[in-house]
């Protein structure tokens, strides 16, 4: 049910696209897949580019993005009981630092660090969050096609930065596609 509604907000910003010409709301979509220790997370996002190049040389520079995003997550192993389920949501903003060409495509290396709201407390496995609100951080790396597709991968860690106990954290390996308008 979710995955209809956000797979038709996607199609509705870009749709939208158009009508925003150079000033656009939105100048990418995504979609993530990620897996961690016995929980699988599906993740939209919408993207909005900085336009900022700092240490340009040799025809790459350092820029970055907004990125919004909502998320859901299935536990499979809840509360460490095998075979238990339950899922959560996830919403989060990230701003994300891009290392890149000046054209914007080929090869990008980029890490960001945001902040997440859980809809309620990861209990999975042996690891635990005892906050609604975590930090999220990732490192990553990918390819913009020529076709404006993308395709990438990234390590991301959640965690409440240790604020309050217990805070196991909890990584995510993921893929990613995105489209950049």
């Amino acid at each position: 049910m979710f995955a209809k509604k956000m797979m038709a907000a996607v199609a509705a910003l870009m749709a939208m696209q158009g009508a925003y010409a150079d000033d656009k709301l939105v100048d990418s979509v995504a979609i993530d897949y990620g897996n961690a220790a016995k929980v699988q997370m599906v993740r939209f996002s919408a993207a909005k580019d900085w336009n900022a190049r700092w240490f340009q040389s040799n025809g790459t520079h350092l820029s970055g993005y907004w990125e919004a995003s909502a998320g859901f997550w299935n536990q499979s192993q809840y509360q460490n009981i095998s075979g238990k389920s339950a899922s959560l949501w996830d919403v989060g903003f990230t701003p994300v630092f891009r290392f890149e060409n000046d054209n914007k495509k080929g090869l990008y290396y980029e890490g960001g660090i945001g902040v997440h709201r859980l809809s309620k407390l990861y209990d999975n496995d042996t690891y635990r969050l005892s906050t609604h609100f975590q930090f999220g951080d990732h490192i990553g790396i990918g390819y913009v096609f020529d076709n404006n597709w993308e395709i990438g991968g990234k390590i991301q860690h959640f965690s409440n930065g240790g604020y309050k106990k217990p805070n196991t954290g909890v990584n995510f390996l993921e893929i990613k596609a995105a489209y950049h308008f």
